[in-house]
């Protein structure tokens, strides 16, 4: 069903703020461009009105966390159809990008930026250029969405192909006028896509295995082991994708900078740092009552908070012990389902690295 939006005033009676609209849909790309947040709070934006070399411009290309590409279209005089068509052929133009390519974009948007350093000041790491040109997704912006194209979309997504739409609308109130936005499908999916699944090959199988990457800035792997979790926060690119993990999911989790410490099974869904517990002498603690480090003490934040989801460890390494070697399976998104054969590989490479994996 297409997205449609409402806000109201609170009052007595609520009252209905009524729908308008903005000078240009121009405005928006620019007011995107001031204020990435519009769309990700954890996207850059590296390039506006690139030529794509065979007679188009594609409107916005964004760059997110684990270095893999964003093509934003806008709805612009199209309809709905024309511009799902128009971004996928522009999605061909970002699939050849390479490395240099990406780097002269962002030199040209920034007028003179270092990507590489703007990179690492942004996000606190530094750029996997070997993430281009595989790993991208497609997103539309629009105020709106007609039911066949909707169905391309949903045909697409259910193909492993990364494409979604974020549906704005203008609301009014006196002079002032606000947008809001929504997603027309959830956006771990298609980041979970991104990551997880080669262009080229996207109908490749699954093998059923998570891949779990553990951060261990300011999160203790030691204490992750003793009472039976995995965790992410900071952002909701990085929390979002622990809701894929469902109770029974086998994880191989790897230590950034270290290599893979650790197997298990999922024993419960994502859950906020502020209600998860974990069993002390036989009592079920709050989670920041027994972490050394503690958990941030002021009120939740909802978006920036640290998620959980509960594990059955089969068998761990310390740090140190980590297994690694040329060739295995790497990525930053916390968890994703990767659909591509170095995956399926190294899976079987850990299975000998940790022969008690399939202990619980």
């Amino acid at each position: 069903m297409p997205v449609g939006q409402r806000i109201w005033r609170i009052a007595q009676p609520p009252q209905r703020l009524p729908q308008s609209t903005l000078a240009s849909e121009r405005s928006l790309e620019e007011m995107i461009v001031a204020a990435p947040e519009i769309v990700s709070d954890e996207w850059m934006i590296i390039g506006q009105q690139e030529d794509t070399g065979f007679g188009g411009r594609i409107d916005l290309l964004a760059i997110a966390p684990d270095s893999s590409l964003i093509l934003i279209e806008i709805k612009r005089g199209r309809s709905p159809r024309e511009v799902v068509a128009q971004a996928i052929d522009y999605a061909t133009w970002v699939e050849a990008l390479d490395a240099e390519a990406v780097f002269r974009i962002y030199s040209r948007f920034s007028k003179g930026g270092d990507l590489s350093r703007d990179f690492e000041t942004r996000f606190g790491t530094a750029i996997d250029t070997e993430e281009f040109p595989n790993h991208h997704q497609i997103v539309i912006l629009a105020a709106s969405l007609d039911a066949s194209s909707e169905r391309i979309v949903s045909y697409l997504s259910k193909r492993s192909v990364a494409i979604n739409v974020l549906c704005f609308e203008i609301f009014e109130n006196g002079n002032d006028k606000f947008i809001s936005r929504a997603w027309l499908q959830d956006p771990a999916e298609s980041q979970l896509t991104t990551s997880a699944t080669e262009w080229k090959s996207p109908s490749a199988a699954w093998n059923g295995e998570y891949y779990v990457c553990f951060g261990t800035i300011g999160r203790s792997w030691d204490e992750a082991v003793k009472y039976g979790f995995v965790r992410a926060g900071g952002g909701d690119w990085y929390s979002r994708t622990l809701k894929l993990l469902k109770p029974g999911n086998r994880i191989w989790v790897k230590a950034p900078g270290y290599g893979f410490v650790g197997v298990g099974r999922v024993k419960g869904l994502s859950t906020p740092g502020n209600e998860f517990r974990v069993n002390l002498n036989g009592t079920q603690k709050p989670v920041f009552e027994v972490l050394a480090g503690g958990l941030d003490k002021k009120p939740w934040d909802a978006e920036k908070g640290e998620y959980f989801v509960a594990v059955e460890w089969a068998q761990t390494v310390q740090l140190e012990d980590a297994f690694n070697e040329a060739g295995l399976f790497g990525n930053r998104n916390t968890v994703c389902a990767p659909r591509v054969p170095k995956w399926r590989a190294t899976v079987e490479r850990l299975k000998t690295a940790f022969p008690r994996y399939d202990e619980v």
